[in-house]
């Protein structure tokens, strides 16, 4: 056996409660400081400073130790410590207890303890965040990975897209070897019965080859529409290709822009869950959505240009269905009258041409004079077309088509509201990713229900909130209500949603996202028209909390929903499902207040009541987790995922295998208690909030960005809520910067080049940025309210234009003319629910106050915060510096 003795010191008394040891017995347990009394672990004292010394006995050997777990369980701040963790050199220090734990050798009292720590001058992660000077994403980009990707190209709402990468970008081998094109049925590669149905791939290559310089640059067309135009430099021959995707025949504009059937394009989504009813209507129209009278098609030019002094030679090589290494494939055949790369005389797969003409050889080599060009072409239907259709298809113009396409694209954005910051990267991204968004949200036009896919996979209640939700803050809510729409088509009869790998969170989630379009629109007639849907998901959550009320689960999980929440089978009563279930209740019963105030009564008694029992279940959970120890010597409680799990899964407490995706701390991390915040269930400035983000940061974040996925994990959110414009703009600028492609802007799903295209991660993104630019509270618009302060330099000017609030359109238009000691600022919101009031943040890049505000109704309410009382729906500002 093996005897710990240890302190616990408390900086004022009164201190009453219980101690208890899980792996371990209490042998011996006194009072040295204070009055009162301990007894059978037990204790209840007195005093201006207190100390209880305890023994606690384990078996012999390391496991044991380790696994030994105290609870201190005070009425007041309970908390829970790896014996293994005490340590004298290192006390247990938790100052938002004012309480520290030492070994019983060490004399210190509580104030002598914090003074020596304290003495050290340490900072915590987050304290050292905010010493530094902001993040930007310059210091970003040097500090993480880069990681290239595919781009994907499409005509929005049709499930038949395309995949482009070069050589060294979005893929293995052969991927590295050659340029690519990647027909795709969305989250599926096309197969063809010529490939023996698996998938297939065209590649091809421009210049020499594979070389010791990575030549490749590429970059979306104005850096925004999905075209993408990409240069290969072969020494003095530089390749400059523009791709892009459009119809065989028809025009592409709104007009003639069919879709996909949601059904369908769902069926092609990984992890897609359809019911048997679901299948039988989804095979009765799959056959219709296959076999269409004419293909998508990927366009394709590359134009070789000579830059030497001297004639020198491009060469060209034509696709090939599925070549590999050898380029020896024999499974297809290249006409050379014709232009054609066909399987048979009526299966052509692709046609080219060169200089305008037929290609007539699958390989070339061209000579080209100083100073000019070559023109290689391409046009590559997505299935393999008759041998009629593939002469009309090559005789097709790559300008029109082009041109076709940029206007095309530039309608939706002209549609849309208009963000400008002053940094081109973030001014771009925000248009290209609503562009991301929209190219892979599936359904028939010009009405039909939309799913909003998430990268290969299909839409899932959780995962599509924030891309339905960024549709929404830029004024597509006709887009949103269609997206939306998907849930409740394919919702169960019993009111279950759940589309996606077995997850349990979708009904919440998806309730949630539908209470935010009504605070968008207030539609109460589209309201009326899904209410009876609503309804029928909250009495699903109801019947799912009552079976778990349980007297057997009071304070581990009582009125909690359990269920799996990701991809692990982790079947359990956690926090993010029953944060979700609450939210989404409490987004119901707001909904129906002004048209149905007796259910939205009944409704927000019972959300109020799932909350008190989440409540209950965490605190109870966070008493019982070990506490960890910061940077700056500080300890702070933690919390598990899940009601039944001591502390942080990645601590083991006990024995399991927790790593998954790449990261042993993901289900802490990217499913962790933080969720709560988010979810209104605790309070961003609770000091439970605090505890959550500054274990979350320390154990589980590089740089405050979650390991694997990041764009699952919620703290960036929390930081702007508590007003810490720092370690978000940290975890801001890292996290794209190291999850997006750089050049494209598409993000991945991981960092280890799993699951390209991945419009979650993305839309996060972009709703971080919505954030940051204006968030509601309450009836308090907040604009700016994360901004670097380089934005404010002088010269810089900051535009929303018609962006979507739940208070209607809003337009702001900053423009800093420090030079001239002023910034100035006007702000439109004229409409019938418009806030009541304004507050607006502007940092000046020093740091300096204003001396004064010229405008209507303003006040500087904080340092660098102007706010508007009584807001009339229009005022100009003027800071003077």
């Amino acid at each position: 056996m093996v005897r710990n003795r240890m302190a616990v010191e408390w900086s004022k008394g009164p201190v009453k409660g219980g101690i208890s040891v899980t792996g371990g017995t209490i042998v011996e347990e006194k009072i040295v400081k204070g009055s009162g009394g301990v007894s059978q672990g037990s204790f209840s004292t007195d005093g201006e400073a207190i100390r209880l010394e305890f023994v606690v006995e384990t078996t012999s050997g390391e496991e044991s130790t380790n696994s030994a777990i105290v609870t201190i369980d005070t009425e007041e701040n309970p908390f829970s410590f790896f014996l293994r963790d005490v340590h004298k050199q290192y006390p247990i220090y938790i100052p938002a207890y004012g309480v520290a734990v030492t070994e019983a050798e060490d004399g210190r009292t509580y104030g002598q303890i914090e003074e020596d720590i304290r003495s050290k001058g340490q900072l915590s992660n987050l304290q050292q965040i905010d010493a530094e000077p902001e993040e930007s994403y310059e210091q970003a980009a040097v500090h993480t990975r880069e990681l290239p990707c595919e781009t994907w190209l499409g005509l929005s709402r049709d499930m038949r897209i395309f995949g482009i990468g070069f050589r060294g970008v979005g893929g293995e081998e052969p991927e590295r070897l050659w340029d690519w094109v990647q027909p795709r049925f969305h989250g599926f590669e096309t197969t063809l019965p010529e490939t023996e149905d698996k998938p297939v791939r065209y590649r091809y290559l421009l210049g020499r080859g594979i070389g010791c310089v990575a030549s490749v640059s590429r970059r979306l067309e104005n850096g925004v529409l999905p075209i993408l135009h990409a240069s290969i430099v072969d020494d003095d021959i530089t390749y400059s290709t523009v791709s892009f995707a459009s119809y065989e025949s028809s025009p592409l504009n709104e007009q003639a822009l069919s879709g996909t059937d949601y059904l369908v394009a769902d069926g092609f989504g990984h992890g897609h869950m359809l019911t048997e009813a679901q299948t039988e209507r989804r095979n009765e129209r799959l056959e219709r959505e296959m076999n269409r009278e004419e293909e998508t098609v990927l366009y394709f030019r590359a134009v070789a240009t000579n830059t030497a002094k001297v004639p020198r030679y491009a060469w060209f090589k034509n696709p090939i269905p599925n070549a590999f290494v050898l380029n020896n494939d024999k499974h297809y055949m290249f006409d050379g009258r014709n232009g054609f790369v066909k399987f048979s005389d009526d299966r052509i797969c692709c046609v080219s041409k060169l200089n305008g003409q037929p290609l007539t050889q699958e390989e070339t080599a061209i000579l080209i004079l100083p100073g000019e060009t070559a023109v290689y072409e391409f046009y590559l239907p997505h299935r393999p077309i008759t041998q009629a259709r593939a002469g009309q298809l090559i005789r097709q113009s790559f300008d029109s088509r082009l041109e076709e396409c940029r206007a095309f694209w530039n309608g939706k954005l002209a549609r849309a509201a208009r963000i400008k910051v002053p940094e081109q990267r973030l001014d771009e991204m925000i248009r290209a990713g609503l562009l991301h968004l929209d190219l892979i949200s599936y359904g028939s036009e010009p009405n039909g229900t939309i799913a909003p896919m998430i990268g290969v996979y299909t839409a899932i209640g959780s995962e599509s909130s924030p891309i339905v939700q960024f549709f929404e803050s830029m004024g597509w809510s006709e887009v949103a209500a269609r997206s939306l729409q998907f849930f409740l088509d394919k919702q169960h009869d019993d009111g279950f949603i759940q589309n996606f790998g077995g997850y349990m969170l979708e009904t919440g989630a998806a309730l949630w996202s539908f209470g935010e379009h009504y605070r968008y629109t207030r539609d109460e007639a589209w309201l009326a028209s899904i209410k009876e849907k609503l309804l029928k998901a909250f009495d699903y959550l109801v019947a799912w909390r009552n079976r778990n009320k349980t007297e057997e689960l009071r304070g581990r999980g009582y009125g909690m929903l359990e269920g799996k929440t990701a991809d692990p089978e982790d079947p359990f009563h956690s926090f993010m499902l029953n944060g979700y279930a609450y939210l989404g209740m409490s987004r119901l019963a707001e909904m129906l207040e002004a048209t149905d105030p007796a259910t939205a009564e009944r409704i927000a008694a019972e959300a109020a009541e799932l909350k008190a029992d989440i409540r209950i279940a965490f605190f109870r959970a966070m008493a019982l987790s070990p506490v960890v120890p910061l940077a700056d010597g500080s300890w702070v409680p933690t919390a598990p995922p899940w009601v039944e799990h001591r502390g942080p899964l990645s601590l083991y407490a006990e024995s399991a295998k927790w790593l998954t995706h790449g990261s042993i701390v993901a289900r802490d991390s990217l499913l962790g208690p933080l969720y709560l915040v988010f979810q209104e269930v605790l309070g961003a400035d609770e000091p439970a909030a605090e505890f959550l983000l500054q274990f979350h940061n320390e154990l589980m974040c590089i740089r405050n960005v979650a390991l694997s996925q990041p764009y699952y994990s919620i703290h960036p959110f929390v930081h702007l809520l508590r007003g810490e414009v720092k370690p978000f703009l940290k975890a801001y600028y890292n996290g794209f910067a190291g999850l997006a492609d750089r050049e494209t802007y598409t993000f991945w799903e991981h960092y280890f080049h799993a699951s390209p295209h991945k419009t979650h991660e993305e839309a996060w993104f972009l709703m971080q940025t919505r954030w940051m630019l204006y968030k509601e509270d309450g009836q308090t618009l907040n604009l700016l309210p994360g901004v670097p302060r380089k934005w404010l330099e002088h010269g810089k000017e900051i535009e929303l234009n018609g962006v979507a609030t739940y208070f209607g359109p809003v337009n702001l238009h900053v423009e800093s003319q420090l030079e001239k000691g002023v910034i100035f600022a006007t702000i439109e919101c004229a409409t019938n629910r418009k806030p009541q009031t304004v507050r607006l943040s502007l940092p000046h890049p020093e740091g300096r106050r204003p001396r004064s505000v010229t405008g209507t109704g303003v006040r500087i309410s904080e340092q660098e915060t102007v706010t508007v009382d009584s807001f009339d729906g229009s005022v100009k500002l003027e800071l003077h510096f």
